[in-house]
C-alpha cells in the first residue's frame, strides 16, 4: 500500500487534465452515501469542531476521505483548522491501495469542480470572475476557472488587504493578458460581473442579491452550516439553483435551507446535482439572460476520482 504525500499530489495534477476527468466520472455509474459529519462537542459546540466521513465508490476504486475540523487550530496551537486523509481501495478485490493526503486533494477537486460548473452553467463569453475569498483555496480557484473562460478581468474581494495584493501581484505575473483589481465597491462592482465565486468563511452574505445582473453565473462554495451562508435569499428566488449533491446540501447548506425555511424557496427547485449536469446538457444554462446558481458543499466522489487519478500516476512513473 503506498502512502501519497501533499508533494506528490500537486505533482501529479493539472485542471487541463482534471476538470474533463470529474465530468466523465460524474455522468458515469457511482455510489456515494450521504457524507456524516459527527460534532465532537453535541451538547455545546460552539467551536464548531467536527469529524466526518466521506465514502463512495464506482468500478474502479472505493475510497474513503476521512477529515478533522478544529477552526481554534491556529489560534490555540499554531496548526491547520483541517486535517485530511483518503483511503483507496481496489473495487474488484477490496485489497487496500493507497493512503492519500486529503487536504492538497480537496483543494484540486474544489476548484476543478467550481470550474466544472462554470464551463457548463456560465455564458461562454464571460469576461470578468469576482472572486470571493483569498484562503488557501483562492490560488487553485483562479488557475481553474482561467482554464474555461475567456477571462479579461478578474476582482478580488477579502478581508485581508495584504492577501487581495499578494494574489494580484502573483497572478498579474502568470497571466499577463488578465487585469487583476481588489475589490473597493461590492455593490457597485457586482452588477457588472459575469461570474461570482464565493469561497470564504462568511457566516452572513456577501453581496445584495438584487444588484445582480442577468446572465450571471454564481458559484457558493465556502460554507456548509445550515444556519450560515454566502448568498441571501433574493440570490436564490431569482436564479437557477443546481447542487453537487442534494442530499448533502439540504442537510448542510444554510444557501438553501434558510430561503426553503422563509418560503421562498423549495427543494423540488434544484434544477439538478452535478452528476444531471453531466449527463444531460439540456438542463444548463437556457439562455444568456438567466441566472444561474451553483451550490457545493463536497463530494465524496470527487475525492475519489482525483485522488485515484494521482495514485495512477504515481504507480505508472513506478513502473517505469
Amino acid at each position: 500500500m503506498k502512502i501519497i504525500t501533499t508533494e506528490q499530489v500537486h505533482n501529479s495534477l493539472s485542471f487541463a487534465e482534471l476538470i474533463p476527468l470529474l465530468k466523465t466520472s460524474f455522468s458515469r455509474s457511482f455510489h456515494m452515501p450521504q457524507r456524516q459529519v459527527h460534532a465532537l462537542a453535541p451538547d455545546d459546540n460552539t467551536s464548531h469542531e467536527a469529524f466526518a466521513l466521506l465514502p463512495a465508490w464506482n468500478d474502479e476504486v472505493i475510497g474513503n476521505k476521512m477529515f478533522t475540523y478544529f477552526p481554534d487550530n491556529h489560534a490555540n496551537h499554531k496548526l491547520p483548522g483541517l486535517f485530511s486523509k483518503i483511503m483507496l481501495f481496489r473495487r474488484a478485490t477490496g485489497e487496500p491501495l493507497a493512503l492519500v493526503d486529503g487536504t492538497s486533494v480537496t483543494y484540486w477537486r474544489t476548484a476543478a469542480i467550481s470550474a466544472l460548473a462554470s464551463q457548463l452553467l456560465s455564458r461562454t463569453n464571460s469576461h470578468h470572475l469576482m472572486l470571493f475569498g483569498t484562503g488557501n483555496l483562492a490560488p487553485y480557484l483562479l488557475h481553474a476557472h482561467i482554464s474555461v473562460r475567456p477571462l479579461k478581468k478578474i476582482t478580488i474581494w477579502g478581508r485581508s488587504a495584504n492577501k487581495v495584493q499578494s494574489l494580484i501581484d502573483e497572478f498579474s505575473v502568470l497571466y499577463p493578458d488578465i487585469s487583476f483589481y481588489t475589490s473597493l465597491d461590492v455593490d457597485q462592482e457586482i452588477p457588472h460581473v459575469d461570474i461570482i465565486c464565493c469561497a470564504t468563511a462568511a457566516k452572513t452574505p456577501l453581496f445584495n442579491g438584487r444588484l445582480v445582473s442577468t446572465g450571471t453565473h454564481i458559484d457558493c462554495l465556502g460554507n456548509h452550516m445550515a444556519d450560515a451562508r454566502e448568498c441571501d435569499s433574493a440570490t436564490i428566488y431569482k436564479a437557477r439553483v443546481f447542487v453537487d449533491s442534494s442530499a448533502n446540501t439540504l442537510n448542510e447548506a444554510g444557501e438553501l435551507l434558510i430561503p426553503i425555511k422563509e418560503g421562498l424557496f423549495s427543494a423540488d427547485e434544484i434544477v439538478g446535482e452535478l452528476a444531471d449536469m453531466c449527463k444531460n446538457s439540456k438542463i444548463l444554462r437556457q439562455n444568456d439572460e438567466e441566472i444561474t446558481l451553483f451550490k457545493s458543499v463536497g463530494t465524496a466522489i470527487s475525492d475519489l476520482v482525483t485522488a485515484y487519478c494521482v495514485y495512477q500516476k504515481i504507480n505508472f512513473l513506478n513502473k517505469t
